[in-house]
């Protein structure tokens, strides 16, 4: 299985790809199970969050874009109130 990807975004970047126009997720800290049955981009406004996939525990924050491959299942782990552009493909 592909794992989550995470890279560092500046603001221009995101206005070049379009980002802003994507919906707008925001979540309070809490936990949860998901799983992705598609891909999801996304880029992280504001807030903190730990997603354990299990084998390992990626830390997402914000200016961070990430990738969620199909398929993966995890526990998200909302350590600060989180707000994000998302994109499912």
């Amino acid at each position: 299985m592909d794992k989550i990807k995470v890279e560092k975004m500046d603001s221009d970047e995101v206005e070049k790809r379009g980002i802003s126009s994507w919906g707008i997720w925001e979540k309070e800290p809490s936990e949860f199970d998901w799983e992705y049955t598609s891909e999801e981009q996304c880029y992280i406004i504001n807030g903190k969050a730990e997603i354990d996939t299990g084998d390992d525990v990626v830390e997402i924050k914000e200016g961070d874009f990430v990738v969620f491959p199909v398929g993966l299942r995890c526990k998200w782990i909302v350590k600060e109130p989180i707000k994000k552009y998302y994109n499912f493909r």
